[in-house]
């Protein structure tokens, strides 16, 4: 072959062999060297509307979720000043506006182009459960007010509703055994995977108006009245819950009074054993049986207006005593899977954590975490025998409304935990009291939101890739033309050179 072909046909074999590995190399790159971008955060919003006050929860999570449900974390927390919204019953028309004071924060903490697809939510619990119960036109008016409020807003409100006491219960346990990692947890590629073998937890959750216990039984429970299923991260759980209308800490508490009120008609003031000694207040007849918890001791005489002046005795025995007279223990007739008011729970099972009431009652004690129960009732009996005088650490603590109250919750507690539940000495070292776990409080509103993320759509991950594709496409463009310039010239030299 002539050397003036020869050289020629090297050149033009050597560029069709670079351009066709440029075109593998670029191809390989721009395949196999993606990386997925996680399409940012996404935000919820709950308030926790509860009977004695409202809180304002902001949740987030990654908008790829986890087998259907959303990794969700608290981002932010507003206590709003005031009661609940349920005291708003006879002036309806500023059931919100305490509320707008914490919206202004929430909108400075979600980014502004995902407000419009931020979900808002209201739920309320057993205040708003009983007033729809005593006026349900009041009712209608207080959510009616919140709604239209929240029509302005820059979020996406998905109503105001009146929660069950079941989905309450429920909640609660899918917030603690969230927090505690029964459902998730990172493996050591740090991937979220289900915990093998993990046990949950169960709940026990104290409002103002309500209580509930919820957890999932040694045997499966198939009676639907009083079980619910849920699914999380593509699991089925089966969880036994029971809510307690009237039961809750103020109203058992509102009970308790009206029944000293009405066994000391006629006396200048009422004796009670569960204020501290030689503590003094005067409240309204519409206080203490103005609720429909109390409204069965009500006497003929009812003047919302007229005074009662209590005076505290400090006296645990007694006051233990007439706690005890509000749970109807009788109607279970022996049975073991009975709590009282004759209804039907199987027996506890494992770890628990009590939170909300259960918790602040607790931490007035001095106890928090686990303790074991004559620790619990040392610590009763002593706070219950003390002076009013003498309590100058709790009252720094506590305002004065909550800290007259506390030797009644501790014994409220005694009683539903032990002689309600049936709780004992082994079981009782097992119930957590916590307030909260990390930096998220334990709310039934966390579970809600969890519960929820079911329903919100997840986002598919953004696709970065290593270049551009015009980029790309005008490389590649460019090294097929050299290569199919250079399988011409090839052609052409070795015809040439036959």
């Amino acid at each position: 072959m002539p050397s003036k072909v020869k050289i020629p046909l090297i050149i033009s074999i050597l560029f069709l062999l670079i351009s066709v590995s440029v075109i593998i190399a670029i191809a390989y790159i721009q395949i196999h060297h993606e990386r997925l971008l996680s399409p940012g955060l996404k935000y919820g919003i709950v308030l926790d509307a509860g009977s004695s006050r409202t809180t304002v929860y902001v949740y987030q999570w990654p908008a790829e979720k986890e087998n259907n449900t959303g990794v969700v974390s608290q981002a932010f927390k507003c206590n709003v000043n005031g009661p609940g919204i349920s005291g708003y019953a006879s002036e309806p028309e500023n059931a919100a506006k305490n509320i707008d004071s914490c919206m202004k924060k929430v909108i400075s903490v979600i980014p502004f182009n995902q407000q419009n697809s931020t979900p808002l939510y209201l739920g309320a619990t057993a205040g708003m459960r009983l007033l729809m119960l005593k006026n349900e036109s009041a009712a209608q008016g207080v959510l009616t007010s919140i709604e239209n409020y929240f029509k302005t807003q820059p979020f996406d409100f998905r109503g105001a509703k009146i929660i069950t006491g079941q989905e309450e219960g429920v909640y609660g346990w899918i917030t603690v055994n969230y927090l505690m990692g029964n459902f998730l947890e990172k493996n050591i590629w740090s991937t979220w995977v289900r915990p093998d073998g993990a046990e949950t937890t169960g709940a026990l959750d104290l409002g103002g108006a309500s209580t509930q216990i919820s957890f999932i039984p040694e045997k499966s429970e198939q009676n639907p009245n009083n079980t619910l299923e849920v699914t999380l991260y593509g699991y089925k759980y089966n969880v036994y819950t029971h809510s307690y209308q009237c039961y809750g800490r103020d109203e058992s508490e509102k009970r308790l009074l009206a029944s000293l009120a009405q066994s000391s008609q006629g006396k200048p003031y009422v004796e009670n054993p569960c204020y501290p000694r030689n503590y003094r207040v005067n409240l309204t007849m519409n206080h203490i049986f103005g609720s429909l918890c109390s409204a069965s001791y009500r006497p003929a005489t009812y003047n919302a207006e007229h005074l009662i002046n209590f005076v505290g005795r400090g006296e645990p025995a007694q006051c233990m005593e007439k706690v005890s007279n509000l749970f109807n223990y009788k109607s279970c007739h022996g049975k073991q899977d009975c709590s009282f008011d004759d209804v039907y729970q199987p027996k506890v099972k494992g770890g628990f954590s009590a939170f909300s009431g259960f918790y602040y009652t607790a931490s007035a004690l001095n106890l928090t975490g686990n303790f074991h129960l004559n620790e619990f009732n040392s610590s009763m009996s002593s706070f219950c025998s003390q002076e009013w005088s003498k309590l100058p650490q709790i009252l720094s603590r506590f305002n004065e409304t909550y800290a007259r109250s506390y030797c009644f919750s501790a014994n409220y507690i005694y009683n539903l935990l032990v002689d309600g539940y049936k709780f004992d000495s082994d079981s009782w070292p097992q119930i957590l009291f916590q307030k909260e776990v990390g930096n998220s409080s334990i709310a039934w509103s966390l579970g809600y939101m969890l519960n929820l993320t079911n329903m919100i759509p997840a986002e598919r991950p953004l696709i970065l890739l290593p270049m551009k594709p015009t980029v790309f496409a005008g490389l590649l463009f460019l090294f097929a033309a050299i290569t199919l310039l250079c399988l011409i010239l090839l052609v052409i030299l070795l015809v040439r050179a036959c």
